[in-house]
């Protein structure tokens, strides 16, 4: 940890239990939530806390190490920063995250940054609907979709 007498600390020391939710976050295929997290952490260190779950991913994500995504109802997940952008699927019924990824979300970019002077630095694309079991559970038929645009 460095300490400069006229500010405060400048890093933040590398604890067991930090590198430990960094692992887990590194290891984990999809994107988790915070309490999913903590489940995980908790089988492998018993006296990990939920708050230092919390902070471990609020420092992470000042890093720039993961993002945090606000999907579905009100709910935050947390994965690793990656390269290929990749968009989500939310179920409204399970809750189900399913990741994807398509070239035309890359020519929609393009068309917008052309169309309008504007140079994209983020995307976010979140469609809402519902996955192959709750449509087969429910027999949802497919309804007009609705934008917020």
């Amino acid at each position: 940890m460095k300490i400069n007498r006229n500010q405060r600390v400048t890093t933040r020391p590398d604890t067991s239990q930090r590198k430990l939710v960094l692992t887990i976050m590194q290891e984990a295929e999809k994107q988790l939530d915070a309490k999913e997290l903590y489940r995980r952490a908790t089988e492998r260190d018993e006296g990990i806390s939920l708050a230092t779950v919390y902070r471990s991913l609020h420092l992470f994500k000042e890093q720039g190490l993961i993002n945090e995504r606000h999907l579905g109802q009100a709910r935050c997940y947390y994965e690793m920063k990656r390269s290929p952008e990749h968009q989500h699927l939310v179920c409204q019924s399970c809750g189900q995250v399913i990741e994807f990824e398509s070239p035309l979300i890359l020519k929609l970019i393009a068309e917008v940054e052309r169309k309008n002077d504007f140079s994209v630095t983020k995307v976010e694309l979140c469609l809402e609907g519902y996955c192959h079991e709750c449509k087969k559970e429910k027999k949802v038929t497919r309804p007009r979709v609705k934008t917020s645009l």
